[in-house]
């Protein structure tokens, strides 16, 4: 592919298509720069970094901040668009730096325990066989709609106490939200309406409350705090988008690389204790997030030849680092034995993905079933059919036409 790293569109509908390649240049090109990178429909100069030794050390570093207020203030300032309205959102865990950060994660983490994890399991193995039950042998359907997007859209309706009569909306919110193609008004629209109904979801919580995630919310303190009104809102919509779209991807890219890997799908039917290793080689495969989520320089920060300035965007692509040649033997095969487990897909440091094991947890149970309920799978369109979203933050498949018998 021609061209040089500094000209690689990341806005591209061909980059979403086939980010790999363009990656690769990226990496090769040994020198971290700003490209145009696209997020709450704003257009924005953000520096990008590739590399596998980077991107892990970057998202532990602290003087990469993320404080809301400051954000906003360097996204306008960064706008390829001067002038250009930024959307503003309340402060939540994913927005804020110590110790702000640490108390909202301490709050949430005394909510979201294992516990609460585990007592989900036999809920979630009951949902999946009642979606697989609806599957007919044989017959060809869209497994992202009937599977990988409707298992987490329902365990996170489960989890937070949100009725399933309302869980389109979310899907549909999401959509908007994580298009490349929807515009900034669209986006404030889609936001408003979210948090609109989660205001009512808080307010019937605490009139009545239940044994679900928001319920434990408004009672969670940590030492003698407890989330103010705008907090528990940021935090309840940070639990409803970051729960289902990324474990959705993570399912729909995982059954993809099964189907063009059928001597893999081999392995895990006759060995399903692989499984686990499986979700992780799924992860870094495809990782669900393309771009980690905005950070900006709160002092300035050298990245091997380049000192990125005070006051600048970054962006980290955990897609790359998780095909990082320099980390990973033979990066582009994929390989559920691989023993270098690694991947960055759910974050590194402080801001590491807190609901992890809630994703593994769905990833294990929903692949040990298609596998057990379905010994032939196969692919209903020819592979290069295959859409990938238009999305410059995920990486997942738009539909996948499939038959399972």
């Amino acid at each position: 592919m021609s061209g040089t790293a500094s000209e690689v569109d990341l806005l591209s509908w061909s980059f979403a298509q086939d980010p790999h390649s363009r990656y690769v240049r990226m990496r090769r090109d040994g020198v971290v720069r700003k490209h145009v990178v696209k997020t709450l429909a704003i257009e924005l100069n953000a520096w990008v970094v590739t590399g596998y030794e980077d991107a892990r050390a970057l998202l532990a570093d602290p003087r990469l901040a993320k404080d809301v207020e400051v954000l906003l203030r360097i996204m306008s300032e960064q706008a390829v668009n001067p002038g250009e309205k930024v959307a503003q959102t309340p402060r939540s865990m994913l927005f804020s730096d110590p110790p702000d950060h640490t108390r909202l994660r301490r709050i949430l983490g005394n909510a979201f325990t294992m516990r609460r994890v585990e007592k989900l399991r036999p809920w979630i193995e009951e949902t999946v066989d009642s979606l697989l039950d609806s599957v007919r042998p044989g017959e060809e359907f869209d497994l992202v709609q009937k599977i990988a997007m409707a298992l987490p859209i329902y365990v996170i309706g489960q989890l937070l106490g949100i009725p399933q009569s309302r869980h389109d909306d979310f899907r549909k919110w999401n959509s908007v939200l994580a298009s490349l193609e929807t515009s900034a008004e669209e986006k404030r629209e889609a936001h408003g309406m979210a948090f609109g109904y989660l205001r009512e979801l808080i307010a019937d919580k605490r009139r009545e409350p239940g044994d679900d995630m928001v319920s434990a919310l408004i009672g969670a303190t940590y030492d003698g705090s407890a989330l103010d009104e705008p907090e528990l809102l940021s935090t309840t919509f940070l639990l409803m988008n970051a729960g289902y779209e990324t474990t959705a991807h993570m399912i729909s890219s995982g059954v993809l690389a099964l189907l063009a890997n059928p001597g893999q799908q081999g392995l895990l039917r006759r060995d399903p204790t692989l499984v686990p290793g499986a979700i992780e080689e799924f992860l870094r495969f495809e990782s669900p997030l393309n771009m980690s989520t905005l950070r900006y320089t709160a002092s300035p920060v050298r990245v091997g030849e380049v000192t990125i300035p005070k006051s600048e965007l970054v962006f980290i692509s955990l897609l790359s680092a998780n095909r990082d040649a320099a980390k990973f033997d033979n990066p582009d095969a994929f390989d559920v034995t691989r023993p270098n487990k690694a991947h960055v897909s759910f974050g590194h440091g402080i801001h590491h993905c807190i609901g992890a094991p809630l994703a593994r947890m769905e990833g294990d149970i929903v692949f040990r079933k298609l596998l057990e309920r379905f010994p032939v799978w196969e692919l209903a369109v020819p592979e290069d059919e295959i859409e990938w979203k238009y999305s410059a933050q995920f990486r997942g498949i738009d539909r996948l036409p499939v038959r399972m018998s």
